[in-house]
């Protein structure tokens, strides 16, 4: 993310029980992202675990980030899917999903 022109604002932003991973600025642009990884496709891929309940947690999150931010006028949400070795150590393969959903 930082090479394409990301600036991170927040890793781990929290509000009570809210949390998202990491909230980051790109041109006028609050870009909510959610990390998901998993060392194997075993239960599927890493970005799959981002249902429906899932995604209503996030955007309940992004709406309490707002609210205490309201200079962000714009917000998208993306999805950062990660394969990790089976140590945890070494990254396979990652892939940035933009606007993976409203």
């Amino acid at each position: 993310m930082l090479n394409k022109g990301y600036i991170i604002l927040h890793r781990n932003w929290r509000s009570g029980k809210k949390e998202i991973d990491i909230i980051a600025l790109k041109d006028d642009m609050a870009v909510i992202v959610e990390i998901k990884t998993r060392t194997n496709y075993d239960f599927g891929f890493p970005e799959e675990a981002v249902n429906r309940s899932k995604q209503r947690f996030i955007k309940s999150a992004a709406e309490a980030f707002i609210s205490e931010n309201p200079q962000y006028l714009f917000i998208r949400f993306d999805i950062v899917s990660i394969l990790v070795d089976a140590d945890g150590d070494t990254a396979k393969e990652i892939i940035h999903f933009e606007e993976a959903f409203y």
